[in-house]
C-alpha cells in the first residue's frame, strides 16, 4: 500500500526545488508537454485551466493559444512554484489574462462549468490513487458541457509488456521512498473511463525509457 503523504509536505517539497525545478526536470519533460499541449488546442477567447502549473512553461504557451480574449487560470499547491510562474508570465507580457492560485484539485475554487479546457502535465500521477477519482470529478465539474481535459502523465506498462529497469527501480522507490519519489505510473485510459471522461485521443512517449501517455478526453 502506497503511503498517503500530507498536502503540506507536497507544497514544502515544491517550495524547496522551485527555483532548480527547471534544471531538473524541464529538459525530460518539455516534448511530452507540448505534445499534450497540442491535444487540448487552446482556441482564442477560451478559458483554460491548467492544474498543476510548476514554472509556468505550459501557462506561457496556453495564454498565447487564447490570446488576450481569452483567461488562462492555474492553481498549484507550492507558492514558490506560483512565484517563479507569475515572474515568467510577467515577463512575457501575458500577465493581464492569466490568473494564479493556490489551491487543491481535489477542491478546486471555481464554478460549474466554467472552463473550456483543462490541462495537466505530470501532475495527476502525484495525487495517491485512492484520490485521483477526486480531482477527475472536480475536472469535470468545472468543464462546460462541450469542455474536454488534456493529461500528460507516467504510463503504467501494458499487459504483456515488461517494464525497463528504470522503470522497475523508479516504481520500487516510489513504493518504499514516496517522500523522495512522490510520482508513480498510472493507467490513465482507466481512470478516464471510469470517471466517465470519453478519451478520444492518445499519444504514446517516453521519458528515459519509462512510457507516458498524453491522453485527450471530453465530457460527453
Amino acid at each position: 500500500m502506497n503511503e498517503k503523504k500530507p498536502e503540506k509536505d507536497n507544497r514544502d517539497f515544491y517550495d524547496r526545488i522551485s527555483q532548480a525545478y527547471d534544471l531538473l526536470a524541464d529538459a525530460s519533460e518539455q516534448e511530452a508537454r507540448r505534445v499534450c499541449e497540442g491535444l487540448l488546442d487552446a482556441k482564442p477567447g477560451e478559458s483554460i485551466l491548467e492544474i498543476g502549473f510548476g514554472t509556468g512553461h505550459s501557462l506561457l504557451a496556453l495564454a498565447k493559444a487564447v490570446t488576450s480574449t481569452g483567461t488562462v487560470h492555474g492553481i498549484d499547491v507550492s507558492s514558490g512554484m506560483r512565484d517563479v510562474a507569475q515572474a515568467r508570465i510577467e515577463e512575457a507580457g501575458v500577465a493581464d489574462h492569466v490568473i494564479l492560485r493556490i489551491g487543491d484539485a481535489r477542491h478546486l475554487p471555481y464554478a460549474n462549468q466554467s472552463m473550456d479546457g483543462v490541462f495537466m502535465s505530470f501532475t495527476l500521477e502525484l495525487f495517491p490513487l485512492e484520490e485521483i477519482p477526486s480531482v477527475l470529478s472536480e475536472i469535470k465539474r468545472v468543464l462546460r458541457p462541450t469542455g474536454r481535459f488534456a493529461n500528460v502523465s507516467m504510463a503504467a506498462v501494458k499487459p504483456g509488456e515488461s517494464p525497463s529497469l528504470l522503470e522497475r527501480s523508479y516504481v520500487w522507490m516510489h513504493q518504499h521512498f514516496p517522500h523522495i519519489v512522490d510520482c508513480q505510473p498510472i493507467d490513465v485510459e482507466q481512470l478516464l473511463t471510469t470517471a466517465k471522461l470519453r478519451v478520444v485521443e492518445t499519444k504514446q512517449l517516453d521519458i528515459w525509457t519509462m512510457p507516458c501517455l498524453a491522453v485527450k478526453a471530453f465530457v460527453h
